[in-house]
């Protein structure tokens, strides 16, 4: 029997405020873990689409997009999307503009999130926080290759933590691919 089972809870006490409470908890404790880390690696392991992520991870976990599937490979094509467009582009290795963007950073970032949802959607890996990622890489915010593979690890952290946590208070979150709805007859 498990010590806590929060949709045991959310049956014997006010539903939404259970989910809240397991959601303050679960998303500051993840992000908190992986704060840490970068405190002592000093690595840029916490980022603005880390946040959107937890959420699905904690407060949608059977929605397709919060699959660790979805999380890795999502994250993984935005930060492929934002070099690429980097390099297509000449901005390989130059910091982000600290005024005026230029008019190629924002064909760089505009290409980057286009080449991001249409290989997600292309791939089925939808995870709409990727998006942010193409554009914190092609606006070039991280650019160096330590830097990028610290996001992505910490991308992956935060998957884990999500089976972990999910699982250990009875939450039924998938270990790689949501199940696949059943396909409905047309008509």
């Amino acid at each position: 029997m498990r010590a806590i089972s929060v949709p045991r809870l959310a049956r014997q006490h006010q539903r939404r405020l259970v989910f809240a409470v397991f959601g303050f908890v679960s998303s500051a404790v993840s992000v908190g873990v992986i704060a840490l880390a970068a405190s002592f690696t000093h690595q840029p392991l916490v980022f603005p689409s880390l946040g959107p992520t937890a959420f699905l991870i904690f407060d949608r976990p059977r929605v397709t997009a919060a699959a660790p599937r979805n999380i890795v490979a999502g994250h993984v094509i935005g930060v492929l999307a934002g070099v690429g467009s980097l390099a297509a582009f000449g901005l390989l290795g130059e910091t982000a503009p600290a005024g005026d963007i230029t008019t190629t950073r924002v064909l760089a970032a505009a290409l980057s999130l286009g080449l991001t949802v249409g290989a997600m959607v292309l791939l089925r890996v939808p995870h709409a926080p990727a998006a942010a990622t193409t554009l914190i890489v092609s606006l070039g915010y991280l650019r160096r290759t330590v830097d990028l593979a610290a996001l992505l690890g910490a991308v992956v952290a935060l998957a884990v933590q999500g089976i972990l946590i999910d699982r250990i208070v009875g939450i039924d979150y998938p270990l790689w691919a949501s199940p696949r709805p059943p396909v409905q007859p047309p008509g």
